[in-house]
């Protein structure tokens, strides 16, 4: 049948503190194991966006993806998120989605947030991502990518779920729950947005508000607003199927070229 069970993990993130995230983050996928196919985590689950110190940035080979490679592989999940990673002398916001044969999948933020001077301090993507799992293919994207659909367009259509990893503020709620639906109703594919809650060190506050949008634009799981909380839903891929059929909406679209 192919149902995917996905848990979104909305949590607060202690900043500059990875060692200590990563812990609180291991406790709660231990609560997984068996019960879920991919584990969601917030934008920058180790280290916050306030971006502060830039020296926690790691490599591919560091603390934190070797982490959730074991991680990964002993609770037999696939585990989603992004950290503050260097490569050579560029910093990125780099997600990841690490299958449990921990096989790795990257992509760096292509959208930079410039209000949180993140386009001044790292280096930005140009490549998407989709990845290949359990019958499914899924799209990987960050927060501020949420706001431009050319860059989340599904042509073909190429995917059949969205994930946004975020650290999306309160002030700006309205716009995360209509871009959300919105990416969900023009891509016909699922949506899922992940966010942290708590507030970070430039007086920044979060919420929340971690949800599950399907094809059709309705809501399908949603978090409660400033708890920690991991959020269960089932989707379903013979929903997508069909409806891209009965309503083969994407044959219409228009071509375009992505250019930097």
């Amino acid at each position: 049948m192919n149902n995917l069970k996905v848990s979104l993990i909305q949590q607060t993130i202690i900043e500059d503190q990875p060692k200590k995230n990563l812990e609180i983050t291991y406790n709660k996928l231990l609560a997984l194991k068996g019960k879920t196919d991919i584990a969601i985590l917030p934008e920058l689950f180790t280290t916050g966006f306030a971006l502060k110190n830039l020296n926690l940035a790691e490599t591919n080979q560091e603390e934190t993806l070797n982490q959730i490679k074991s991680w990964a592989s002993s609770l037999q999940i696939a585990i989603v998120g992004s950290f503050l990673a260097t490569d050579g002398e560029s910093y990125y916001n780099r997600a990841f989605f690490v299958s449990p044969t921990k096989e790795t999948f990257f992509y760096n933020k292509r959208h930079l947030f410039p209000i949180g001077r993140e386009g001044k301090m790292l280096t930005a993507g140009h490549q998407s991502a989709i990845i290949a799992y359990k019958g499914w293919n899924i799209k990987l994207l960050v927060c501020y990518d949420l706001r431009f659909p050319v860059w989340s367009r599904n042509t073909n259509p190429a995917y059949d779920l969205l994930i946004y990893v975020s650290n999306w503020p309160v002030a700006r709620n309205l716009a995360w729950e209509t871009l959300l639906r919105a990416r969900a109703i023009e891509n016909q594919a699922y949506v899922i947005g992940v966010n942290r809650i708590g507030i970070d060190s430039n007086n920044v506050e979060h919420h929340g508000n971690s949800c599950v949008y399907t094809p059709l634009g309705n809501l399908s799981a949603s978090a409660q607003l400033n708890t920690e909380e991991i959020l269960n839903d089932t989707l379903y891929i013979d929903k997508v199927k069909e409806f891209r059929e009965k309503y083969p909406f994407w044959k219409d679209a228009d071509s375009f070229i992505i250019t930097d």
